[in-house]
């Protein structure tokens, strides 16, 4: 009987947060929209952003040559000229909304109108500005024949672990100019540690760890970010994003990924959250409250980073590639078997679900 409700509640929930999506589709202003030109076994990438041209040249560069056919972007009325260069790409189509992020839901009903719109049965990237992705032999594999291969074991999606790159120095700088690429600027990380947890009743893994929990959380790291994401996945109309891209329903889509130490094949999203601008934007952040559940509770990590801090520790190491993410056990190839961390498979105690908010 416990089973069946929870399977009634789930059913309900995802109904709801799909007619969220249609509601804010029907607010969307399209600016550019080139979808007649998406064919039939096109992948897709769906992205909500806002203030992104710095990183936007790189991004849309980086995911061409991973193989995506068409771009989808929702712009939250940007004032630094975003919308202005995405306009003007052939294979992009976008939409403009003035409405507050955080009452979307972190954009995720934006984007999941455009998934219910036009992502069904296309392979669909969903990320950030700030997140690119990789995966093992992704310089000579694109996605194509990534997604021929999960396809051919009849695999819905591939998860990624959201890998904080950082500066040598403090926060504000970067170890190269504008203009090099986004590991030669910001090139140090944590391998570890890194924790996995399961919360009930989806089903849903929560990763924390990493570089951000050292420096910000160290002393209550229930509130750390949360890593796992679900970044590809062959698109249904029935499915939809729940916490950002760290979950979906139906709930069985969430045990495509463990988090660091599964040994299925994984990719790895290379965050760009600390380039210079961090500080500026974190300034910002304190004003507007628009990427957090709880605000409040956020204070001091905006105010920790405007104070520039230096992340890097005598335990950083430098990214060499993805050769060197699968040794570490950040990235599984889906061949050889990795030794597990062990997984804590019970429920977050309910205050820390609370405080665990959309945490990019």
């Amino acid at each position: 009987m416990r089973r069946a409700w929870t399977a009634y509640r789930l059913r309900w929930k995802r109904r709801e947060l799909l007619w969220r999506a249609i509601r804010a589709g029907r607010r969307l202003s399209p600016l550019s929209d080139r979808t007649a030109s998406i064919g039939k076994d096109d992948i897709l990438l769906f992205a909500a952003i806002r203030n992104e041209a710095a990183r936007l040249p790189e991004f849309l560069a980086h995911y061409r040559r991973l193989g995506v056919q068409h771009f989808l972007i929702v712009d939250n009325d940007s004032d630094d000229g975003s919308a202005e260069l995405l306009q003007k790409q052939p294979d992009l189509s976008l939409w403009r909304s003035r409405d507050s992020y955080r009452s979307t839901r972190f954009g995720m009903d934006w984007v999941g109108a455009l998934l219910l719109r036009h992502g069904h049965n296309h392979w669909c990237v969903t990320v950030d500005a700030d997140e690119l992705l990789i995966y093992p032999e992704w310089e000579r594999n694109d996605l194509s024949s990534l997604t021929a291969q999960l396809d051919r074991q009849g695999i819905d999606g591939m998860g990624a672990l959201m890998l904080d790159l950082y500066p040598r120095g403090p926060l504000g700088q970067a170890d190269a100019p504008e203009g090099a690429s986004l590991t030669e600027r910001l090139p140090w990380f944590d391998a570890g540690p890194y924790r996995s947890r399961i919360v009930e009743p989806k089903g849903n893994r929560i990763v924390q760890g990493g570089v951000r929990e050292r420096v910000f959380f160290a002393g209550d790291p229930d509130r750390a970010p949360t890593l796992n994401k679900l970044p590809l996945i062959r698109w249904h109309w029935r499915y939809v994003y729940v916490n950002s891209t760290h979950s979906l329903l139906p709930g069985r889509l969430n045990d495509l990924y463990d988090g660091p130490g599964d040994s299925r094949l994984s990719g790895v999203l290379m965050h760009s959250k600390f380039l210079p601008e961090i500080v500026e934007k974190s300034a910002e952040e304190l004003q507007r409250r628009q990427h957090f559940v709880e605000p409040e509770l956020f204070v001091d990590y905006h105010h920790a980073i405007t104070d520039t801090p230096t992340l890097w520790h005598s335990g950083s190491q430098r990214l060499t590639g993805w050769r060197q993410l699968v040794q570490l056990g950040l990235m599984g190839t889906g061949e050889v078997p990795l030794e597990k961390p062990p997984v804590q498979e019970t429920g977050l105690p309910l205050a820390a679900v609370k405080s665990i908010a959309e945490n990019e």
